[in-house]
C-alpha cells in the first residue's frame, strides 16, 4: 500500500486456513504500479455462494453477470482486480469478464458461472483482455498466499490491509470464518460498500446462506458511509465450501444456526467498521446511535442524514461540538421528527434536551472526547422505540486531495 497508513488503522488480524480455499496473487499490470494486482481463490468442489451487490444503476458488468450468479449458489474460484473497475465500458467491459470467467473454468473444468469475477479502481477504462489474460495464467501458478497478502492486493487507495475472522460450533463441530475487504471512498450505503469477500468451512444451503448474509449486510455494511457516493462496483461475497464436516444448516431452525449467524454477523460489522477506519483523509472515526425513532428504517435513515452532512462532519474534524449542526441533518432527513422532543449529546454527555439546549451544560468533558480518534454521537428523536447505529468518519483536507489527483 503507497499511502501512509491511516490513524485509525488496526492491525491485520491472525486468520485461519479455510479448508476448501486456496488464495494466489499474481501482477497484471493494470497500472503503472510495482505490485500485484490480481487475486485469485480456488474453492472446493460443492462450495455455496451468497451475495450482495451495488444498488447504483449504472454498476459494472462484474455486478451484472455477479447477481446471476449468486442466485445459482454455486462457486469454485473468485478472481479480483484491483486497479480498473471495468465499469461504464459497454460491451468490451463484459467481454473481458466473460473471458476471464472462461479461462478460469477451463482451468477448473467448471461451469463459467461458477467463476465470480470483481474489479476495483478508475471508471470508464475497459479492462485489457491480454493483462488479465496474462496476470490469471501466472496466478494459476503462483503459490498459495495468506490472507494479508490477499488482502493487500484487492486494495486500491487503501492505506492499511483489513481482515477479520470469527468460529462458531454447530453442534459438534467447530467451524471457522476468515474475511477480507478493501474500500476507503466513494462509500456509502446502498446494500454493501466495498469489495469484501467471507469464506467459511461450514455446510450451508446457498439458500439460507443468502438470507444470513442480506441480514447481516442490513446491520453492518448498510449502516456506513464515508462520503455518501454508491460505488458503481460494491460486492461482497459469502463462500461456504462445506469442508468443516457440519450437519448441514438449511433453516434458523438448524442447530447452531444462530451461533454461526452470529459469529457472521459480527465478522461483517468488523469488516465495515475497517473501511470506515480507512476513510479517505479519516482521522475520526464517528458512532452515530440513533434512538426514539418511529421505526428502526427511520432511525437509520435519520442517522445517515447526519453521517452524512458535511457540515456535521468537518465539525467533528475541527473538534467542534456544534450540536446545531445535528438538528440540521436531523430535521432534512425527511423523517418523523419533532423539535422539541428532539436531544443531542457527545461521548456521553448530553448537550440538548427536549428541544433546547441545557441550562448547566458543562462543554468540558465534550471537548476533551472530540480530541480523540473515537467519537460517539447520540441522538433521541423522542417519538417511539425506532433504533439504529451508523458508522462514518470525518471529513478533512486529506479527502480532497487523494480525490483531486484519483486518476493520476
Amino acid at each position: 500500500m503507497d499511502l501512509n497508513p491511516s490513524p485509525l488503522a488496526r492491525p491485520f488480524p491472525d486468520l485461519p486456513p479455510i479448508a476448501g480455499v486456496t488464495l494466489r496473487i499474481a501482477r497484471a499490470r493494470y497500472k503503472t504500479w510495482d505490485r500485484c494486482d490480481l487475486t485469485y481463490a480456488e474453492l472446493a468442489e460443492g462450495t455455496a455462494v451468497a451475495g450482495v451487490f451495488t444498488r447504483n444503476v449504472c454498476c459494472s458488468s462484474e455486478v451484472e453477470l455477479g447477481r446471476e450468479q449468486a442466485r445459482l449458489g454455486s462457486a469454485r474460484a473468485l478472481v479480483v482486480n484491483a486497479g480498473n473497475s471495468n465499469a461504464f465500458t459497454g460491451y468490451r467491459g463484459r467481454e473481458a469478464v466473460e473471458a476471464i470467467m472462461a479461462q478460469a473454468a477451463a482451468h477448473l473444468d467448471c461451469n463459467p458461472s461458477d467463476v465470480f469475477v470483481s474489479s476495483t479502481g478508475v471508471i470508464g477504462v475497459p479492462l485489457p483482455q491480454d493483462k488479465a489474460r496474462e496476470g490469471l495464467a501466472a496466478a494459476f501458478n503462483a503459490e498459495p498466499c495468506g490472507w494479508q497478502e490477499a488482502a493487500e492486493t484487492i486494495g486500491t487507495t487503501d492505506t492499511f490491509a483489513k481482515g477479520a475472522g470469527a468460529s462458531a460450533m454447530i453442534g459438534e463441530t467447530r467451524v471457522e470464518l476468515a474475511a477480507i475487504i478493501k474500500g476507503s471512498g466513494m462509500i456509502a450505503p446502498d446494500m454493501a460498500t466495498m469489495l469484501g469477500y467471507i469464506f467459511t468451512d461450514a455446510a450451508i444451503a446457498p439458500d439460507f446462506l443468502q438470507e444470513m448474509l442480506s441480514k447481516a449486510n442490513a446491520t453492518s455494511f448498510s449502516c456506513i458511509t464515508v462520503d455518501s457516493d454508491t460505488s458503481t462496483s460494491d460486492t461482497v461475497l459469502l463462500f461456504a465450501t462445506g469442508k468443516a464436516g457440519n450437519a448441514r444448516l438449511e433453516s434458523w431452525e438448524s442447530p447452531g444456526a444462530d451461533a454461526f449467524y452470529a459469529a457472521l454477523r459480527q465478522v461483517c460489522l468488523d469488516l465495515a467498521q475497517l473501511v470506515v477506519r480507512d476513510g479517505e483523509g479519516a482521522a475520526k472515526f464517528i458512532s452515530i446511535l440513533v434512538t426514539g425513532a418511529e421505526s428502526d428504517a427511520s432511525a437509520r435513515r435519520i442517522g445517515l442524514a447526519i453521517a452524512n452532512s458535511p457540515l456535521v462532519k468537518t465539525a467533528i474534524a475541527g473538534e467542534d461540538a456544534n450540536w446545531g449542526r445535528v438538528v440540521m441533518a436531523v430535521g432534512k432527513a425527511g423523517e418523523p421528527a419533532d423539535r422539541d422532543k428532539l436531544s443531542i449529546g457527545f461521548g456521553g454527555v448530553w448537550t440538548a434536551r427536549d428541544g433546547q439546549p441545557l441550562a448547566d451544560y458543562d462543554e468540558t468533558p465534550v471537548a476533551a472526547h472530540l480530541k480523540g480518534q473515537d467519537i460517539n454521537i447520540a441522538v433521541d428523536i423522542g417519538l417511539g422505540e425506532g433504533h439504529a447505529e451508523v458508522w462514518t468518519c470525518d471529513l478533512t483536507h486529506g479527502y480532497i486531495a487523494i480525490n483531486a489527483d484519483y486518476r493520476s
